[in-house]
């Protein structure tokens, strides 16, 4: 099986700079989610077919998709959808079996109902299958036209007689078709409307004269497609709903699904709580047992079992081991890997740190470029200096290491095993296992300075 998914349009109604199938769904450009249908299924060459902004499409496109056999193709001009189509001829050239057809602005689309059109392809044993849908309101939609019961024609809205405008069942657009009978039926249409356009839909009843036309019935729904930034919140409330009732059939509690925002593709454990307004973006993986808190992001992250993160914390690309505690309001950048039962409280940041098991930093900390061993603990207001205004350098503590509040560690430095680091210190040496480093200014304590100072200022006010 081939794959031809249209994403060549300009899409005027978004009012926007940006081609309609690069504006994000769920993080992900809408085209996104129609080419990984095709991939999921199987096919062995995808075709996006590109035009208003070619070069920017197919740039995201590959980015998403680095592994996949894409092949683009380029329709120069908006002549209707046969005509885009047809633009892939070229790019599938000697390939010889079943070409699904699809569209790059209807993210909604279901594995399984695509599965079931190839099905019905085959039950059916012509040359093309359908998608059709059947719709309260069926206005402006082309009429699927059946004969005893046998699909025969879809005839558009502006062409129906008041008894083909009754039928409800509408078509979708989408088909498979064989190869064969598709290019040299596609070479045969001709533009019969006021646009100059070429139309898809004339290829039902070319293939109704040489063999059964297989359809499947699809939810209004599914096969929706996206016309303005309207309907692009519409579409990302369905697919936002689909993957949260997933998650939640699957074991996971989630406090209140109307504002948990979860990605395609995102893994959460069995027995893991969501709280309100989460975020849990494209490549993240959370264990079992698991409770992310009220306003939390991870992006790209990886949480262990019977981790709890408490709300408004951010990971990005992070590591986090089992039985951790993280938060309110850490941030965990690119680089950050935690081993099991180390605990980062509020205000804590860290950035390429790679933190032993039980080790602590529980309050407003920057912890970049670091390696730390285990058992740690971090006093509050600890910051490694790692920058020199050119050059990133490493701290490194080792096990069991006890860092005073106040601390700030100039990179590159080492303090060993078992040191300690006395509060408000300024370590710009290594510090050897088992020394206490200072660096306090000896304090200095006048007694009776508040009651001298006070008289000096009476005496200038009333002179």
């Amino acid at each position: 099986m081939a794959a031809v998914v249209l994403c060549a349009g300009k899409g005027t109604r978004m009012k926007s700079e940006k081609a309609k199938v690069l504006h994000p769904i769920l993080g992900r450009p809408i085209c996104a989610y129609p080419l990984k249908r095709a991939l999921e299924l199987g096919a062995t060459s995808v075709v996006p077919v590109v035009g208003h902004q070619a070069e920017a499409v197919e740039k995201s496109v590959r980015a998403l998709f680095p592994e996949a056999p894409l092949r683009f193709a380029l329709q120069r001009e908006q002549r209707g959808t046969a005509d885009a189509v047809r633009s892939a001829e070229e790019a599938l050239k000697g390939y010889s079996g079943r070409v699904l057809i699809l569209y790059g602005d209807v993210p909604l689309l279901r594995r399984e109902t695509l599965e079931a059109l190839l099905a019905a392809h085959d039950q059916a044993g012509g040359k093309l299958a359908m998608v059709a849908t059947t719709l309260e309101d069926p206005t402006g939609y082309g009429r699927v036209i059946r004969e005893g019961g046998k699909v025969t024609r879809i005839v558009e809205h502006k062409d129906c007689t008041p008894e083909q405008r009754a039928v409800r069942e509408c078509n979708a657009g989408i088909y498979s078709v064989d190869a064969d009978f598709l290019w040299k039926a596609l070479a045969e249409i001709k533009p019969q409307n006021a646009q100059g356009e070429y139309y898809l839909t004339d290829l039902v009843e070319m293939a109704a004269k040489l063999g059964p036309v297989g359809s499947v019935d699809a939810d209004a729904t599914e096969t929706a497609g996206v016309n303005d930034r309207v309907e692009l919140a519409a579409r990302a409330r369905v697919l936002q709903q689909r993957i949260n009732e997933a998650h939640m059939r699957a074991g996971v509690t989630l406090l209140d699904p109307a504002t948990t925002y979860i990605e395609e593709g995102v893994t959460v454990g069995s027995d893991t709580e969501v709280g309100p307004s989460v975020t849990l973006a494209a490549g993240t993986v959370v264990g079992k047992g698991c409770s992310i808190g009220q306003g939390s992001v991870l992006h790209a992250s990886t949480v262990a079992d019977g981790t709890v993160i408490k709300p408004y914390s951010v990971l990005e690309e992070a590591r986090v081991g089992e039985r951790n505690v993280i938060g309110p309001f850490s941030r965990l950048r690119p680089g950050t890997e935690l081993a099991e039962d180390v605990h980062l409280g509020n205000f804590v940041e860290t950035k390429k740190a790679r933190i032993g098991k039980g080790s602590k930093a529980n309050h407003l900390t920057y912890l970049g470029d670091a390696v730390i061993g285990s058992g740690c603990n971090v006093g509050a207001g600890t910051i490694t200096c790692n920058y020199d205004g050119v050059n990133k350098h490493l701290t490194e503590l080792g096990d069991g290491v006890f860092i005073g509040s106040d601390t700030q560690l100039v990179a590159p430095v080492k303090v060993g095993d078992g040191s300690y680091v006395g509060a408000g210190t300024t370590v710009t040496k290594n510090v050897p296992p088992g020394s206490l480093a200072v660096s306090r200014t000896p304090q200095v304590t006048k007694e009776g300075w508040v009651a001298t100072k006070k008289a000096r200022q009476a005496k200038a006010r009333a002179g």
